[in-house]
């Protein structure tokens, strides 16, 4: 190959990958868009239903924190949304690969990302900077609006249905209600007592202060699958 032709094929690699990665930009957007629009009238409905059962200071609150974040208060518990601004693609050994739909065309690998944190409400409350949040799920879509979603409760069959499925409103809102639900069954638990048997002078004046000992809901335990 002639140094002439090989930077025309170079060129032409470069304006396609660009190319797609624009395109999963784009659809990514619009569900992230779509997701946070979803949690606005979840939030509006639960608090419709919950306004006469629950005291007005736990009823769910949505803010959103600007193009790719969104916030869910529940009570105790926070739920951070963010959308990656990059796309990816997954390594050699994930499922994906073994797909058909991937396997016809690989630039349908590449993937946007959503990832939902859980967090205490008083994290944020008090500023408590060191406090651990968790990943409960991860959701991903392709340039033709494909998706499939990794996580706590969700689908146990990871990408079996990547190639057919497309996200809507209605997939939107069950991803979510799964998250949502996941977070406020996912208890609190005391840390062991050999990880909190010694502190700081400084961690003990910020204790007093405004409870900014580290505060996590597995604390010192493991996060597996099958936590509930």
């Amino acid at each position: 190959m002639n140094a002439k032709k090989k930077e025309v094929n170079q060129l032409e690699g470069m304006i396609l990958k660009t190319n797609l990665k624009q395109e999963v930009y784009q659809k990514s957007f619009s569900s992230f868009t779509l997701l946070k629009e979803v949690l606005k009238e979840l939030a509006e409905d639960y608090r419709e239903k919950l306004k006469d059962k629950v005291d007005d200071n736990v009823l769910p609150v949505y803010q959103e924190k600007g193009p790719f974040e969104a916030e869910f208060r529940l009570g105790g518990d926070m739920l951070i949304f963010s959308m990656h601004s990059n796309v990816f693609v997954f390594n050699r050994e994930h499922p994906i690969w073994k797909l058909d739909y991937i396997k016809a065309n690989a630039m349908n690998s590449y993937c946007g990302v959503f990832n939902i944190y859980n967090f205490l409400a008083d994290s944020f409350k008090y500023n408590r900077m060191e406090d651990l949040g968790y990943l409960i799920a991860r959701i991903f879509v392709n340039r033709e609006n494909h998706f499939f979603v990794e996580g706590k409760r969700q689908s146990s069959e990871l990408v079996k249905d990547f190639g057919s499925d497309e996200m809507t409103k209605e997939y939107m809102k069950e991803i979510l209600e799964t998250a949502i639900q996941y977070a406020i069954d996912f208890d609190l638990l005391v840390p062991p007592y050999d990880q909190v048997k010694i502190v700081t002078v400084e961690q003990m004046h910020a204790e007093i202060n405004n409870s900014k000992v580290q505060t996590g809901k597995r604390l010192g335990f493991k996060f597996n699958s099958d936590d509930v």
